[in-house]
């Protein structure tokens, strides 16, 4: 069954013939089109981003995924600011490979400050494109006409052009220009504004269709066989139970293993009467991490000096413990794939369409041209996604059986197969003046990650490095990367600085921070929190600010401590988030809210445990993640700077939220708490 492009045939036709050196065309125009021209792609071109129908609907195209931040909206919102037709007439395909230009993922908060300027760049030139037709059609001056809901209209006869007709017939070969006037972020009307959610009825009433609801004419279902501990390896297999199993196949490739069913649980049952033995070897546990991790680093002695500490008497040193922490999304990994005849085509919930592609045609030795990967707005990934092995599994088996082949994740699979957050140890030495400045900074992270590990704060001298480790567990990207570690113990150390010093925590930073925009958001959460106020016997407050990728976040928190219990219970958060321009302000609360409370569960109690190979507690019920009785009242600052623009905010508002809590136990408890997660059983 050859793939059906499903409402996009006419972009998906223009993909096909190569129209991508900038032109603008209407589906008519190809008739006619140049052979000679049919294989022309350039990935800066009008028509590669964006498509205008004869009606006059708008749809934009970009290689992000959707997969809950919302996205689809804000790129929408931009692009009809652009070339001011109203929201409702934009809409986004994304993350199809047949239909959408290369884009290298849905990673490190680049969709905003790089998609949104580049299409906001495509539909500026196809804007000032289209008045310069309309000039030239009326012989008028550009500057004299207005744009309003798709259509162009003259100074003073009230003729009307609409972008359609003035595009009629027209092959416009021109990129985007990269120096076109965009519309000033004052000028917006419909960017930076909360309109609705693109689809967002769909979401609502079901019909949106995640890949887990995907289903296919004769799909299959397909189980893996896994390995009992990591890193074993099959030794026999034997399937004569499942021989006799109507309608299931064992599809065997070396050591991948997988069986197929008409339905799931026939599927469950064959996979769980396979008979297989394996080879395993010795494995590092959770017991041994921590100095796993720093014996195996890859470095010399010599790299852990540092001269400028000496001569301090007012020195500061101590080791933070990292643990390895899941993403818990809550869609787990899927892929469907389907094959017809060499070409393939998988839906697969991914941050990475592309990079999905790209292991598909290294796994089966077939070009990109036979590889389609279409990635349906997604439930969830947290930086959990990039991978390809849900996709990869299902084409394995599809091929291996003939017929479409569905492969769900169980939540078992994805908390033990899926990557980790990095675990890491991270060692801090500082040193200060006798005028209380900080002098000397020594900060070595082993295994977790370099992002985020450069200090804010003004030192005389500084050193800063990353060393890579073995490491015993599968790891991989996680919202905010390693920052969320690096910050935790960058910003603890400055509490416990000013502690020693008798000084005001917050004090004690703004006068060491030199960037104002750290400054604003420290000072913005501040008053909102009211630090200056005193807060009664068995509370304590606690602060923590960092930044990365283009945002600057501060969270204030306050905690009760029970002495005699020693429980610890968050009853306030509050953050201040600054992104530059805002596009949409309630789906920027919702990100910053959302990062908060993915935030709690890393610095309150989520961990991996495992041992001997094996993960200890890979399923909900035994992996904490916060549920509705710890989430406290949480409040969100938003600052909106129209003078800079727009940042991604999917990533720096998780920063704050550990060491404001670590910082608040200090304050209510006395008790320095150097690890993450802090308190797993809720008691300092």
């Amino acid at each position: 069954m050859k793939n059906d492009f499903s409402g996009n045939s006419r972009r998906a036709f223009l993909k096909q013939v190569g129209l991508g050196l900038g032109t603008f065309v209407l589906y008519s125009d190809l008739i006619a089109f140049p052979s000679d021209q049919r294989k022309i792609e350039e990935e800066d071109s009008i028509a590669s981003f964006i498509h205008v129908a004869e009606d006059g609907h708008i749809t934009a195209y970009s290689g992000k995924t959707e997969v809950g931040q919302n996205i689809r909206t804000s790129l929408a919102q931009v692009v009809a600011e652009e070339l001011r037709v109203p929201f409702e007439m934009v809409d986004m395909v994304l993350a199809d490979t047949k239909l959408t230009p290369y884009d290298r993922g849905t990673t490190g908060s680049r969709t905003t400050p790089q998609m949104s300027l580049t299409l906001r760049k495509a539909a500026a030139t196809l804007r000032e494109m289209l008045k310069e037709e309309a000039s030239d059609s009326w012989q008028i001056g550009k500057t004299s006409l207005s744009l309003e809901g798709g259509a162009i209209a003259h100074p003073s006869n009230g003729k009307r052009l609409t972008y359609a007709e003035l595009a009629n017939g027209k092959r416009l070969f021109e990129p985007y220009r990269d120096n076109v006037e965009l519309t000033p972020v004052n000028e917006w009307k419909i960017a930076g504004t909360s309109v609705p959610k693109a689809r967002g009825r769909d979401y609502v009433t079901g019909k949106h269709k995640y890949v887990s609801d995907l289903s296919l004419p004769n799909m299959q279902y397909g189980k893996i066989l896994r390995p009992p501990v990591y890193g074993a390896k099959l030794k026999s297999l034997d399937i004569s139970q499942v021989k006799s199993m109507e309608g299931v196949q064992v599809v065997r490739n070396g050591d991948f293993v997988g069986v197929t069913a008409p339905d799931a649980t026939t599927a469950s049952q064959a996979l769980a009467l396979l008979d297989a033995s394996w080879d395993s070897k010795e494995h590092v546990s959770r017991k041994n991490l921590f100095d796993h991790l720093v014996k195996h680093a890859n470095l010399s002695e010599k790299e852990l000096e540092f001269e400028a500490l000496n001569g301090f008497e007012d020195r500061l040193e101590q080791e933070f413990h990292i643990d390895y922490i899941s993403h818990v999304p809550l869609e787990t990994r899927v892929g469907v794939a389907e094959w017809d005849d060499d070409e393939l085509t998988v839906w697969t919930g991914t941050q990475k369409p592309f990079g999905v592609q790209e292991d598909l045609c290294n796994e089966f030795s077939i070009s990109k041209a036979k590889v389609r990967v279409i990635t349906p707005d997604t439930g969830s990934g947290y930086g959990g996604k990039h991978t390809a092995e849900a996709g990869v599994e299902a084409a394995k088996l599809a091929k291996g059986v003939e017929k479409p082949v569905k492969v769900q994740w169980t939540r078992e699979e994805e908390f033990k197969w899926a990557y980790f957050r990095p675990a890491g140890v991270i060692q801090v030495k500082s040193a200060l003046e006798s005028n209380g400045n900080l002098g000397a900074w020594q900060f070595h992270n082993f295994n977790s990650g370099g992002s985020g590990m450069q200090t804010p704060y003004r030192v005389k001298e500084k050193q800063e490095k990353y060393h890579r480790s073995d490491t015993p567990l599968r790891q991989g990207s996680y919202r905010a990367l390693a920052s969320t570690a690096n910050v935790f113990a960058i910003e603890s150390q400055m509490t416990d600085l000013a502690y020693y010093l008798k000084e005001d925590s917050l004090a004690f930073r703004l006068r060491h921070l030199d960037d104002p925009r750290m400054k604003d958001v420290l000072i913005a959460a501040a008053e909102k929190f009211h630090w200056e106020n005193k807060l009664p016997q068995g509370r304590g407050k606690g602060l923590g600010c960092g930044y990365v990728k283009g945002g600057y976040v501060a969270t204030f928190a306050e905690v009760a401590f029970d002495k005699e219990s020693q429980k610890v219970v968050v009853k306030r958060l509050v953050t201040a988030f600054e992104c530059g321009a805002i596009i949409h302000p309630k789906h920027l609360k919702s990100q910053v809210v959302g990062c908060v409370l993915q935030g709690l569960g890393g610095a309150l109690f989520e961990a991996v445990d495992f041992e001997d190979g094996k993960i200890n507690n890979a399923s909900l019920s035994t992996y904490r993640v916060p549920k509705f009785s710890d989430i406290p009242e949480v409040e969100v600052v938003l600052l909106n700077r129209k003078d800079l623009d727009p940042a991604g905010a999917g990533e720096a508002p998780i920063l704050g939220v550990a060491p404001a809590i670590r910082n608040a136990i200090l304050d209510a408890s006395g008790k320095r708490i150097n690890r993450l997660p802090m308190i797993p059983d809720g008691k300092v």
